[in-house]
């Protein structure tokens, strides 16, 4: 009986310890922003996590450069390059933890939480009577 015990804390004990590992790495992921910048300096686009955009920063000058048409394919390709380094970032952050042959894009639809990362609690196996 001493061997099923420790089976079952060993068990445990991973599974506390695969949770902490999750929980940490989502709050990671929540924390998580980056900020990409046109190359003449003129436009800052800055997001956060799952892809909204927290702030945008425009150099004073821009409007004597830009037309409103390229100020905004500029914005666009800001937000676009820092989503796309957000995305990858994300993919490094998850990619201990992602089920083998499981496609990235389908670890994030709707209803994914990190909880669905976690392995089925164990089950202790039932006692058979006699």
């Amino acid at each position: 009986m001493d061997d099923f015990r420790v089976t079952l804390e060993e068990l445990a004990r991973d599974y506390n310890q695969q949770a902490q590992l999750l929980r940490d790495m989502h709050g990671k992921l929540d924390e998580l922003s980056v900020t990409a910048q046109s190359g003449d300096r003129m436009v800052a686009v800055t997001v956060g996590p799952r892809g909204r955009v927290r702030s945008i920063e425009l150099d004073p000058r821009i409007y004597r450069k830009l037309s409103p048409s390229e100020l905004s394919q500029s914005l666009m390709e800001q937000i676009d390059a820092a989503t796309d380094e957000l995305s990858a970032r994300m993919r490094e952050l998850m990619a201990p933890f992602a089920p083998e042959g499981l496609p990235y894009d389908e670890m994030f639809g709707e209803g994914v939480g990190f909880e669905s990362f976690l392995p089925d609690p164990p089950n202790p196996p039932s006692r058979g009577h006699g």
